[in-house]
């Protein structure tokens, strides 16, 4: 069995084309918003995609950004989650467990755990291999 790893990434088991990560605790915070260990370029050689699970905590907000030319779909797992998106943040819509999420690329957005007792819990993949090197910050609008 091989192995792709590099320091700031979890390893991964794999042999002929298939790799595992095994399941562990969040690795890397970003944005207000913290990541289980995942799979991209840096650990298993993806080119074209990443995956991980976010969580955000009670009251958390991940501060308004734009993902540059890659698209997201997210699966809430748990929680509740306000995305304010935009040219001006000024459309709103509200997911729940059980909801899938499709966010184009250069669509401006800040999320919010409406709970203040819950956290949120989402599966991300990403159609960008790097994970988080092309999103950008977002300046909400005066």
């Amino acid at each position: 069995m091989s192995e792709i790893s590099r320091s700031d990434v979890a390893p991964a088991e794999g042999h002929d084309g298939i790799f595992t990560i095994r399941g562990g605790g969040n690795v890397r915070g970003w944005n207000g918003i913290q990541y289980k260990t995942g799979l991209s370029a840096k650990n298993v050689g993806a080119r074209q995609l990443s995956m991980n699970v976010a969580t955000i905590p009670p009251g958390g907000v991940a501060a308004a950004h734009i993902h540059v030319g890659f698209e997201v779909m997210l699966y809430i797992l748990q929680g509740r989650v306000r995305h304010e998106y935009g040219p001006s943040l000024e459309l709103v819509v509200e997911n729940e467990a059980g909801d899938f999420i499709f966010i184009e690329p250069g669509v401006p957005h800040e999320v919010f755990n409406v709970s203040d007792t819950e956290p949120v819990v989402a599966v991300v993949a990403r159609s960008d291999a790097s994970e988080w090197e092309h999103i950008i910050p977002y300046v909400r609008p005066s």
